[in-house]
């Protein structure tokens, strides 16, 4: 099976924004999901944020100071690293992951007002082209929707 590459545009919301929500659409679906981030301290900032992002819900996760990354259904980490089998990768703040064959999909977001970030995911969506693995570009509409583009 080839893993599917999403590519998700921000240009209305800011990452702490969009990603809860993709996050809880693929907990809905029984999938365990990594996080991989650019940086440590990006992994610390979303895991705080994970857990009071709405007032009524949190997201179950961890990251390395948390332990038990077998537990988690959801994996914050800056490294190449999947401890707790996910099927999804979400790479954000630029994360790059050479090897994503054991994901279903992989899902590049990537911010609009940053021109090396777009630069970088245009790259990124020519590089899965062209292993012919299936694409798929999201945009948000201006009530907040994602669509494909």
């Amino acid at each position: 099976m080839m893993t599917e590459m999403l590519f998700y545009h921000l240009e209305r919301q800011s990452l702490e924004q969009a990603l809860p929500q993709l996050l809880e659409a693929s907990l809905k679906r029984g999938w365990r999901v990594v996080v991989q981030t650019g940086s440590d301290e990006r992994v610390k900032a979303l895991n705080a944020h994970l857990w009071t992002y709405r007032e009524d819900s949190f997201l179950p996760h961890g990251c390395a100071t948390d332990g038990e990354a077998a537990r988690q259904p959801i994996w914050l980490t800056s490294e190449t690293e999947t401890p707790n089998q996910a099927q999804i990768l979400f790479l954000v703040d630029g994360a790059v992951r050479a090897d994503i064959a054991e994901f279903e999909r992989c899902v590049h977001i990537f911010d609009g007002g940053d021109a090396t970030a777009v630069t970088a995911a245009r790259t990124h969506w020519q590089q899965a082209k062209e292993k012919g693995l299936t694409t798929t570009y999201y945009r948000q509409t201006p009530q907040g929707k994602w669509e494909k583009a």
